[in-house]
């Protein structure tokens, strides 16, 4: 989830949680402890360019570690003289806006080590995109009104609204994946294995991906919250195996572990891009609707010290905002209905 929204949940649950013994005061250190887990995004190397995404959403974002998370956060308010008589307050307010950190970035896309140390399993209930105007509007709202009223009330309100909207996102979801299920069907396709993803800005709109017979197929599913779903068939391409590699790089172990590496961060979801042989990419992610752009991915023996490249193309990602609200609203003619 982006940092503005993890500042809003941090601060609301702060000032709910908190509130009577430190009023507005709560929500400082709940937003502090809201932002810390992503402090594993300074975990990087010149030398493993893996590192930053084997690490990020990480321990740090583990259920586990929110006692650690809450108290490191609570510093600055347990050295100061004047916070320091209430500093098993302060320590709550940061630990409760720490502990919202990894459960929302897990009701995202991507993967998020809820269960480290015990599980290494990235956990993604893909309910909302990772930004969300509806979700950020109403938190910042309530805040606001929380802040101008003294008052938890409104704060409270919206993080229910909040947590509702994540409900329908999994219902959403589901409906999405049955679906999925139809295409296939009509397709006289065998899904594998298949997942859909929310789509940038909305929970109208899904990312559709699922193998059957060594092929990854890409769609777009539009499922309203009321009135029937449709969908607009997008590309193919064949999924990339371990077995797939050339032959020099089943030869290298440092390709090798880092091929692995690759996959658990994926998830086994990996293609090469059409005209791009030496990339392994990330398939859960496209810049493009119509076509297999990969937003990020690999490449693997590059001449130099470093056999190992990271290829991000996230800045070079364009949306066009004419197009995604003709398909949020349902007036794009490439989507069809079910049959």
């Amino acid at each position: 989830m982006d940092p503005l929204t993890h500042a809003l949940v941090g601060a609301a649950a702060a000032r709910v949680a908190l509130g009577r013994p430190l009023g507005n005061a709560a929500m400082l250190p709940g937003t502090i402890g809201a932002l810390l887990p992503d402090v594993d995004a300074l975990i990087r190397s010149s030398t493993d360019p893996l590192l930053y995404a084997a690490f990020h959403r990480h321990f740090t974002h583990s259920l586990a570690f929110i006692p650690v998370g809450g108290l490191v956060a609570s510093v600055p308010w347990l050295v100061r003289r004047t916070t320091r008589g209430q500093w098993r307050t302060y320590v709550a307010a940061a630990t409760v806006g720490y502990a919202t950190h990894g459960v929302l970035d897990a009701s995202t896309t991507y993967g998020t080590l809820l269960l480290w140390p015990f599980s290494t399993m990235r956990v993604s209930w893909d309910a909302i995109a990772i930004v969300d105007p509806l979700f950020t509007l109403v938190l910042a709202a309530g805040l606001s009104m929380a802040v101008w009223r003294h008052t938890a009330l409104p704060a409270a309100a919206a993080l229910v609204l909040c947590s509702l909207y994540l409900v329908t996102g999994v219902t959403v979801r589901d409906r999405a994946l049955v679906v999925q299920r139809q295409i296939a069907v009509a397709r006289g396709h065998t899904i594998e294995r298949g997942a859909v993803f929310p789509g940038f800005l909305t929970n109208v709109l899904w990312r559709s991906l699922y193998l059957a017979g060594g092929t990854l197929h890409m769609d777009r599913i539009r499922v309203p919250w009321l009135g029937a779903p449709t969908w607009k068939p997008g590309p193919a391409v064949p999924v990339l195996r371990f077995a797939d590699l050339e032959a020099d790089v089943h030869a290298q172990s440092r390709l090798v572990r880092d091929f692995w590496r690759f996959n658990w961060f994926t998830d086994g979801w990996m293609a090469r891009p059409p005209g791009e042989s030496g990339i392994i990419a990330d398939a859960r992610y496209s810049e493009s609707a119509d076509r297999f752009e990969p937003v990020w991915g690999i490449r693997l023996d590059v001449p130099g010290p470093v056999p190992v490249a990271w290829v991000d193309r996230s800045r070079q990602r364009r949306i066009n905002p004419s197009a995604l609200w003709a398909e949020i609203c349902g007036a794009d003619p490439g989507y069809r209905a079910l049959k």
